[in-house]
């Protein structure tokens, strides 16, 4: 079956398996609070499998975002594909069910996208910005200072 929204009321819904693409843009991306995300295009799909007791739910993603460079500070992309399955149990802790019964796909898309995202942001070599380089050129260090000694 399919779903008609990126908000999920599971209990309105009868168990079976359920589907929906949806994508997300770069005013979504870039609109979220504190985000490190500058823009981008995800295409997504949540497929769900509800139970009596349970729900596993699998988002897969592809697309790309914007994020700063750390060298120059530029916008860089960088490609995400991404798949993840989320299996919820009603015997689980009350932290991981979600709250009201309602999933918010977009959101969970997204947070499957910041986990995922490499941990250093630059450019591949030779394409930043040639003008940071050449500052960040002028300011590296290329030894270190002698301690003095301790008389």
């Amino acid at each position: 079956m399919r779903l008609t929204s990126t908000q999920v009321d599971l209990s309105t819904l009868k168990t079976g398996q359920y589907e929906l693409d949806y994508e997300l843009d770069s005013d979504y991306l870039a609109g979220q609070e504190a985000t490190e995300l500058l823009g981008g295009h995800i295409k997504a799909t949540a497929r769900l499998d509800l139970r009596e007791r349970d729900f596993d739910l699998y988002i897969e993603e592809k697309g790309e975002v914007q994020v700063a460079c750390d060298r120059c500070l530029e916008p860089v992309s960088i490609a995400v594909e991404n798949g993840e399955m989320i299996d919820i149990d009603e015997d689980e802790s009350d932290e991981q069910q979600p709250s009201g019964k309602t999933l918010d796909l977009q959101w969970l898309a997204y947070e499957m996208i910041i986990v995922n995202l490499p941990l250093v942001h630059s450019h591949p070599e030779g394409e930043c910005n040639p003008q940071m380089q050449d500052l960040l050129q002028a300011h590296l260090c290329s030894t270190l200072p002698e301690e003095p000694e301790d008389n």
